[in-house]
């Protein structure tokens, strides 16, 4: 063997002797370091537990769990549906018990009230025997178109009006042609004129051309007529034609809730809820009675209690001025020595000391 070849083998040779024994060296260690098999079973579990619960946020449950706790929550569903339907018929029948009953238009009214009711007109027919519509008229045409006129003004206006308005269209059928320009310089101190223009033309073509120029003595006839309500009918039937009507205008609604006799506040539910307190004979006179004392003692702002013949019947007494020498002093029209509202008034009322109203542009 060539020299060189030997020393290439000696080489190998050593550089395998030393790579085993950094084998062995490795071998050594890894013993070294890794635990003994009792060791190592017992350790697997406890590490394999702790990364279980560490990668998992929640246990899976079994199927048998998984099926227990769907139906705990289907129970407690059920449950909590149950307590809230539970709830809500409870608060429907809460509803339904605290709505009341819808009242019919007119309650039976108290034998007290009725009692109460009808004798402060009888003291009210002592004190205004006179009573009477407030508004000049001669026919009922004249009652009509003058009622229809009052609307928002007073009756002393319309009676300072209507003269020149008469003299001028005496008929339905004079006052249908007349030229509507003319009319309202007439109507003018009334206010409003325009619109009553229009609205007693109106009525007077109806009146020429439906009922032969008279009057329908029928509460369904006048409301067809344009300007024509339930209150201006009833005036018209109850002073023209003698059929008995009531007549719910400001003053009248005023002092009947005063008086507690209806808390109603819409003039045909008033009207039927006093009317069921007296007979109907007495509605017309009653309406006068009821018109007059709130003209000229029990007014809106300031009511002369102190000056009230019916002050110990009345539940609102003491509203106004209680002291009577002070209270006579808020009287008016005849119970304050005042001119009335009418030009031509009854002979009863000028007995009884009224004075008539002067003319248009008298003062």
């Amino acid at each position: 063997m060539k020299p060189t070849v030997k020393k290439a083998a000696k080489k190998a040779t050593a550089t395998t002797k030393k790579a085993t024994a950094t084998a062995k060296k490795v071998t050594a260690t890894i013993k070294k370091a890794t635990p003994s098999k009792a060791a190592a079973k017992k350790t697997a579990p406890a590490r394999a537990t702790a990364a279980a619960e560490e990668a998992a946020p929640a246990q899976v449950p079994t199927p048998a769990k998984k099926s227990a706790a769907v139906k705990k929550k289907t129970a407690a569903a059920k449950k909590t549906t149950a307590v809230k339907k539970t709830a809500a018929v409870k608060k429907t029948a809460a509803v339904k018990k605290a709505v009341p009953a819808k009242k019919p238009l007119v309650a039976e009214p108290s034998t007290a009230l009725v009692r109460r009711a009808r004798r402060i007109n009888r003291e009210l027919a002592e004190v205004y025997p006179y009573a009477h519509p407030e508004l000049d008229f001669e026919n009922p045409f004249q009652l009509l178109v003058a009622t229809v006129l009052s609307a928002q003004t007073t009756d002393l206006r319309v009676n300072q009006t209507t003269p020149a308005l008469f003299a001028r269209y005496p008929t339905p059928e004079d006052l249908a042609a007349a030229n509507p320009e003319e009319v309202e310089e007439i109507l003018r101190p009334t206010g409003f004129f325009r619109a009553k223009t229009k609205s007693v033309i109106g009525l007077s073509k109806a009146l020429a051309e439906e009922f032969g120029g008279e009057v329908p003595g029928r509460l369904e006839d006048l409301v067809r007529l344009p300007g024509v309500g339930r209150k201006t009918a009833f005036v018209v039937l109850g002073n023209a034609f003698g059929r008995p009507g009531i007549t719910v205008d400001t003053h009248f609604q005023r002092l009947v809730r005063r008086w507690q006799w209806t808390e109603e506040t819409e003039p045909d539910k008033i009207e039927a809820a006093v009317g069921a307190l007296f007979p109907k004979s007495e509605w017309t006179m009653l309406s006068h009675h009821v018109i007059f004392h709130g003209r000229r003692i029990c007014h809106a702002r300031k009511p002369a209690c102190g000056a009230c013949p019916i002050a110990p019947l009345c539940p609102a007494y003491g509203e106004g001025e209680t002291d009577p020498e002070k209270a006579r002093k808020l009287l008016k029209y005849e119970k304050g020595g005042y001119p009335g509202q009418r030009l031509n008034p009854p002979q009863a009322y000028l007995d009884a000391g009224g004075v008539p109203a002067p003319p248009l542009g008298a003062g």
